[in-house]
Parts: structure tokens; C-alpha cells; sequence
């Protein structure tokens, strides 16, 4: 048995800027150029894209980048002063009141989790331990301790008091962890502000995999989604006032027997995901869009085609871990176009 890690992480998309949709410029044209604003925040680096004639939004996007940084100083399991970890010490003994915005925040993986049939679950904390994934010490555990860990996990025993935004425990070992959909909540709350500041144009990452545009840059934001394991982008997209995300289970894993365990847990086994390599959804917001992706790479295609098919603003790309390299195309979002997809499936 062994463990590693390598560079194709959980969420991997690649961003490349355009704004001419691959036709040449004609001569002497001016070239586009585009100002990068960045921080390190949540374990990656935050990025915001301006156009050079946008300069004047740059004091608005570095605020932008402070209201993440407040975020993760309220999110983080990784930090003991963080609200989500006085929810993980004491909500299991008692109500805990929370800020407004980090209940909506919870009421949201609630209901999401619902609308996944349990694929996507912010409480998963307890199997991520049991394999090793929460300290990089991947490891395959006896089939009692997976147990054991899953009567951990549920976001049922999560109780959400809407009159006085208090949170509550129904047993005790239950942990919460944003991971799958901090980042896109980040974005969408450091959007809020360049939107209400007037910026009409600016293209927001996180760890270049999780995007959010706003305009289309002149001429749509162009990005090229990856997959693990594939050698070429696996789709490129123009984005308009839409979200990515994309998760692959590359980052950790742990092989045993000759099979490769990767670490996105399926929190209704309490064993790792298979069958798909990376799952990408664009939607309007980015905490759907990475709570989304999560769930699809966990529930395949099957689960994406049933959520599509109620949610008539959710595109997902689905490349699944046959050896075929094939992407299966579900669903649509008014905010992007193809341009170059490879050989394509398509579900609906």
C-alpha cells in the first residue's frame, strides 16, 4: 500500500485570456492587456483580472481581496478562532449563534445537499480523517473504522434555527468543513463588491479552478477546462456573467491492492468516488458551481443528468475513467459557448 500526491489537484481549470476568438488581428491592431490583481487566501492564490482600460477598479478590487480575507478568517477549519470551528467545538452541546451570512451559507449546503441526494455534504470531516486525507497521511482503513466514521456523517444531524440564525449538533463528532464550496463563495461575495462599485468586466479565480466572470471582457472570458489524466484541455469555453468549477480526484490518493483510492469521499459509502475523472459545472454563482462539481464527480453523469433536467441553468462536463477520454456534455448555461470541445456525449 501507498499514498501520494501530485500537481493535478481536486480542481483544475486552466484560464487563458482572448478577445478575438482565434481570428487574427489585423495589422497593427492593438494588443489587449489586462492587469492581475492577487493574494494568497485559503490555502491558494485568489486572482482578479482587470482590463488595462478598467484601471480604476484596482482600489476596488483589492478590497475585494480584503473580503476574502475576512471570509476565511470566518470559514476555516484551520483556524481556531473561525466561526466554523466554534460550531465544530460547541454545537453539539448547545445552539450556537452565527453571522447572517454564514447561516444563508449553511442553509444553502443544506438544501444542495438534498437536491444531490446526499452526493454533496459539508459534515464529511470524519471520513476524511479515517483515510488520512485531512493531515496528507492517506491511508486504506479497516472496514469498521469506515463505519464507525460514517455515523458521523449527515448533514441531516445539522440543525438550522432560522428566528435567531443558531446552529446545532444532533450528535456529537459531527464537523463541518467548507472546502468544497468556500472558494466559490469567496468569489461570489468579492464579486458583490466589484459589482456594486460599478465594475462591469473582471474575470475572479481561486487557484484557477474555481472562476467566476462578470461581462465577458470585451469578448467573453475564454477558459479551458482540464481534466486529470488527460493530456489537453478536455473542453474551452467563452464565459459571460457565469461561474466554474471543476473537481478530479488527483490531488491525494492511497493505492492498495493495486486500485487507487483518490480523496473525494462519497459521504453515502464513506468510500472514495470512482468512475469519473473530473466533473466541471457553470451556473450563475460559484459556491453552486463548486458544490455541484463535487457532487457530480461523486454521482457521475446519472446524478448530473437527473439535477439538469430540474435546474435548466446548469451546464456539466463529465469525463469518466473508462480510458476513452470521451467528455459527455448535460445540461446549458446562457453564460457560455463551446469553442473547441473535444469528442463529446451529449445527455440532454
Amino acid at each position: 500500500m501507498r499514498s501520494g500526491a501530485h500537481d493535478s489537484g481536486r480542481r483544475q481549470v486552466l484560464v487563458s485570456l482572448s478577445t478575438s476568438r482565434g481570428h487574427h488581428r489585423p495589422a497593427g491592431d492593438e494588443q489587449t492587456h489586462w492587469i492581475r490583481i492577487h493574494r494568497l487566501a485559503m490555502t491558494c492564490r485568489f486572482e482578479i483580472v482587470l482590463r488595462a482600460e478598467d484601471s480604476a477598479f484596482v482600489p476596488v478590487a483589492r478590497a475585494a481581496l480584503d473580503e476574502i480575507d475576512a471570509l476565511e478568517s470566518e470559514l476555516s477549519v484551520f483556524r481556531d478562532t473561525s466561526v466554523i470551528s466554534e460550531l465544530n467545538r460547541r454545537a453539539a452541546g448547545q445552539p450556537v449563534v452565527v453571522p447572517r451570512p454564514v447561516f444563508d451559507l449553511l442553509s444553502t449546503c443544506g438544501r444542495i445537499q438534498q437536491e444531490t441526494d446526499g452526493a454533496f455534504d459539508v459534515t464529511t470531516t470524519a471520513l476524511s480523517r479515517c483515510w488520512g486525507f485531512l493531515r496528507r497521511e492517506a491511508r486504506l482503513p479497516e472496514p469498521g473504522e469506515i463505519e464507525a466514521a460514517r455515523a458521523l456523517v449527515g448533514f441531516d444531524g445539522v440543525r438550522l434555527d432560522c428566528e435567531d440564525s443558531s446552529v446545532s449538533f444532533e450528535r456529537p463528532g459531527l464537523e463541518l468543513n467548507l472546502g468544497a464550496i468556500g472558494k466559490g463563495y469567496a468569489l461570489d461575495r468579492a464579486a458583490a463588491v466589484l459589482r456594486q462599485a460599478g465594475t462591469e468586466h473582471a474575470l475572479l479565480s481561486a487557484g484557477r479552478s474555481s472562476l467566476l466572470a462578470i461581462g465577458d471582457g470585451g469578448d467573453g472570458w475564454r477558459i479551458d477546462v482540464a481534466s486529470p489524466l488527460v493530456a489537453t484541455p478536455i473542453a474551452a469555453l467563452w464565459l459571460r456573467n457565469a461561474a466554474v468549477g471543476t473537481s478530479g480526484a488527483g490531488e491525494q490518493y492511497v493505492i492498495a491492492d493495486g486500485r487507487r483510492y483518490g480523496h473525494v469521499i462519497d459521504p453515502r459509502t464513506g468510500w472514495p468516488a470512482s468512475g469519473v475523472l473530473s466533473a466541471s459545472v457553470v451556473t450563475g454563482d460559484a459556491a453552486r458551481a463548486d458544490a455541484l462539481s463535487t457532487a457530480f464527480l461523486i454521482g457521475g453523469a446519472d446524478l448530473a443528468d437527473r439535477y439538469c433536467a430540474v435546474h435548466p441553468d446548469v451546464l456539466a462536463l463529465i469525463t469518466p475513467d473508462d480510458g476513452s477520454g470521451r467528455l459527455i456534455v448535460i445540461g446549458e448555461h446562457p453564460g457560455v459557448e463551446f469553442v473547441r470541445p473535444r469528442s463529446t456525449t451529449g445527455h440532454s
